[in-house]
């Protein structure tokens, strides 16, 4: 399996499915939420609504609609709220739930955006250690891409990674 990193737009990305670090009522939001759903045409809040929302560390997975990508894998990450209240582990569990979502669909490459780091305030390099760590763990996709909205972000994920991409 290929880890990247990818500074760029999620919803331009060519691969199986790109994740949606959405909210618990999968509604159109701001951030990487709202560009998806923008970018996906109005089909793709439809096909939300019909899913009746998404518990944290959860995902659902819907069509793609109008992106490259075949699916949408919707998952919504926990609120930082110090780190002491399960935020880790839910974290992982939004990345592994995604990875499983797109295996049992028969998808060989996801696409993910840097889950709870925005209006959820997550810290951004403690949020990424996460990331890398489930996805290294992870089996049965070729590839798992991490997508950032600018260098910075990247940076900290090749840091953590040790290069700016990796096979495992």
């Amino acid at each position: 399996m290929k880890i990247e990193v990818v500074v760029g737009d999620i919803t331009q990305q060519s691969v199986d499915a790109i994740v949606n670090a959405a909210n618990n009522a999968l509604a159109p939001g701001a951030g990487v939420s709202g560009a998806i759903h923008r970018a996906a045409g109005p089909e793709l809040a439809q096909a939300c609504a019909k899913l009746k929302g998404c518990e944290t560390g959860s995902a659902k997975i819907t069509s793609g609609y109008n992106l490259s990508a075949k699916f949408v894998i919707h998952t919504v990450g926990p609120v930082w709220d110090g780190g002491n209240k399960g935020e880790p582990q839910l974290l992982a569990s939004c990345y592994r739930t995604c990875i499983k979502l797109a295996v049992d669909k028969g998808l060989a490459s996801i696409a993910f955006p840097a889950i709870s780091t925005g209006v959820y305030g997550y810290p951004s390099k403690s949020a990424a250690k996460v990331a890398i760590d489930t996805a290294r763990e992870s089996e049965g996709l070729d590839l798992i891409r991490f997508i950032c909205y600018d260098s910075n972000g990247a940076e900290i994920y090749e840091e953590l990674m040790g290069a700016q991409s990796q096979n495992v």
